[in-house]
């Protein structure tokens, strides 16, 4: 995935949190021995105000009154078809899993998937752009007193990850590693405007 999309997914990412108040947000979290992941997904509506076709550049407005800038990639099918008064739904689901790995051997590594759908040609513009990273990092150190462990990345790089829970941290030994998997997908949509 190159730069420019993921500054696209950051710079939506933050009109989520700070653009449009109200939005609809769940977050699951799920443990077990040796497990931990968090789930988030955000929903929200915005409706356009103008197209700069010459830029792709569209102005969206929040159902709090707030308008926002988006540039639109060449990569989005049907921008043509963009017209103001649509009605954009907006949802942003992130995901984080992190798993340990005891006696698996595996080289410490990182690696990146993009992901990307697209509007049918001649369909509604809209479309899913994602990613997923996945490192594996070894354990180098494990502090119970401060409760937490230390994970040398495939770079080199060292960081220090706090675990809460105490069975958890029990179970980590110096030696195993530990497997992080992020993934984020923002979806955009453009819906028919409701008759009154």
């Amino acid at each position: 995935m190159s730069n420019s999309n993921l500054l696209v997914i950051a710079a939506l990412v933050a009109l989520i949190n700070t653009a449009w108040a109200q939005p609809e947000t769940n977050v699951e979290v799920t443990k077990a021995l040796g497990t931990a992941s968090i789930k988030g997904t955000t929903r929200m509506t915005a409706t356009v105000q103008d197209i700069d076709t010459a830029t792709r550049t569209v102005l969206l407005k929040g159902t709090n009154g707030n308008i926002v800038e988006v540039e639109v990639g060449d990569e989005a099918r049907n921008f043509d078809q963009l017209k103001v008064g649509d009605v954009v739904k907006v949802v942003y689901r992130e995901s984080l899993t992190l798993s340990l790995k005891k006696n698996s051997g595996a080289m410490a590594s990182a690696e990146e998937r993009p992901t990307m759908e697209r509007a049918p040609a001649g369909g509604k513009p809209g479309g899913t752009l994602g990613r997923e990273v996945k490192i594996v990092a070894d354990v180098i150190a494990v502090n119970p007193k401060s409760r937490t462990v230390e994970l040398k990345g495939p770079k080199g790089n060292v960081v220090d990850l706090r675990v809460e829970d105490p069975a958890q941290l029990a179970n980590i030994k110096k030696g195993d590693q530990v497997e992080v998997v992020y993934t984020e997908a923002l979806a955009v949509s453009v819906e028919p405007v409701a008759t009154k």
